[in-house]
């Protein structure tokens, strides 16, 4: 590749290439808190043209790298920031053995975490940027990582993918555009704009947490609460992982410690500041805060 960079992000080191300087220099100003030490790395991705003329006229990018799919449309030039973010998520969805990835969001206080997790557009990464920005430590937006034999998250706070009317509202609550990336218009999933996380949280990506509490939320649905139990936990999130199956006996031993360690709940809400409402009434409720209560007292 002529430009490349590499990127470690919690546990993990990337080595990203590309045919054009672009994607990179855009990385380079996303991560720019993040260590760049050139490391052996876990993963290499490549962002390289479809053809050569491709590189040159209507350039298209290609997602390659240690672990690919065949079938993956290509995406325009002017999208490059957003193929290098989706071909680091591959490599890690497809290559990470050493935790159990659930596809989910996380923030912690006082040592313990709340794991959100759901379909896409379920808002857990506006959800967790809102609280945040609120107190609590980030944690990761696309991946939780739990560790098969202590059974602690090791953070891996990326930056948070924003998607369409969410931009907005993260804009309004966060009076700092540096802290944003571009905006990237008429992708696949509408308009994203990334939100790079505050460098205290950065800084500690290498401290773990607990789990604490387990939430499945739902944006736009009126206000509700309901308790799950641990089997309906436990089939939502082999479906929320990506390695479950590869990890063997470790996914299910990691898997079935996780849910009997922490109370679970799905809630619905309407808007984002309902949401962290909610999260910070569960979080006193069922114990997970119960850190809180005692340094209060």
């Amino acid at each position: 590749m002529r430009h490349a960079c590499f990127l470690t992000v919690g546990p993990a080191r990337f080595r990203i290439g590309s045919d054009w300087r672009a994607p990179i220099d855009q990385l380079r100003a996303l991560y720019s808190d993040y260590p760049m030490d050139e490391v052996v790395p876990d993963f290499t991705v490549r962002l390289q043209a479809t053809s050569a003329l491709r590189r040159f006229v209507r350039p298209q990018v290609a997602i390659a790298g240690d672990f690919t799919l065949p079938d993956a449309v290509p995406l325009p030039l002017h999208h490059g920031l957003l193929a290098a973010e989706m071909a680091m998520n591959l490599q890690m969805a497809l290559g990470w053995r050493r935790h159990l990835l659930l596809h989910a969001s996380a923030v912690s206080r006082q040592g313990r975490a709340v794991v959100m997790t759901g379909v896409s557009g379920a808002g857990k990464s506006t959800l967790s940027a809102l609280l945040a920005e609120r107190g609590w430590r980030f944690l990761g937006d696309e991946f939780v990582l739990l560790d098969p034999e202590t059974g602690n998250i090791a953070p891996f706070p990326r930056p948070i993918s924003l998607k369409n009317a969410a931009v907005a509202a993260m804009e309004h609550e966060i009076d700092d555009d540096s802290r944003f990336g571009p905006v990237l218009r008429d992708t696949p999933k509408g308009t994203i704009r990334h939100l790079r996380p505050r460098t205290e949280w950065i800084e500690q990506m290498a401290r773990e947490t607990r789990p604490g509490l387990l939430l499945f939320p739902r944006f736009g649905f009126p206000r509700a609460v309901r308790r799950m139990d641990e089997a309906e936990s436990f089939v939502r999130l082999t479906q929320a992982s990506t390695n479950y199956v590869a990890l063997g006996e470790r996914g299910f031993d990691a898997l079935t410690g996780f849910v009997r360690s922490v109370p679970a709940c799905a809630i619905d809400y309407a808007t984002g500041d309902e949401g962290a409402e909610l999260v910070e009434r569960l979080w006193s409720e069922t114990g997970a805060g119960a850190g809180d209560r005692a340094a209060a007292a």
